[in-house]
């Protein structure tokens, strides 16, 4: 059982890895959606600290240091990743507001898989 929870951590963690990875080296287009969105100093340093943050919290969450903690923090880097990054609400193209509700939704259900997560106790 311990191995098979070991590949469901490092599964679970891995979109937050290799996405944060991305966002932390190829802040791109996403620092003007901050600046667009949020009113924020340092809009590129923010991003990348989001980032990073997605890195240690999935690397925390594949490894099972502290996971139920490093769950509730990366829960907290999808609230402003969702809300800047997927307005789909946003898009008058049918395909590209399509395409933002589809990661839109993704987001929000690997939130809620983070919560329960951290609230569950691990064995």
């Amino acid at each position: 059982m311990r191995c098979l929870r070991f590949v469901a951590r490092l599964a679970f963690a891995w979109i937050f890895v290799r996405s944060g990875y991305d966002v932390m080296t190829n802040p791109g287009r996403r620092v003007d959606l901050v600046a667009k969105t949020v009113p924020v100093p340092e809009p590129e340093l923010l991003v990348r600290i989001n980032g990073g943050m997605m890195v240690a919290g999935g690397t925390a969450l594949a490894l099972g240091l502290k996971p139920r903690l490093a769950a509730l923090e990366l829960a907290a880097t999808l609230v402003p990743t969702t809300y800047v990054g997927h307005q789909f609400w946003k898009q008058s193209d049918p395909a590209a507001r399509r395409m933002q509700k589809v990661h839109f939704d993704k987001n929000v259900s690997l939130f809620g898989g983070l919560l329960a997560y951290a609230l569950t106790e691990e064995r």
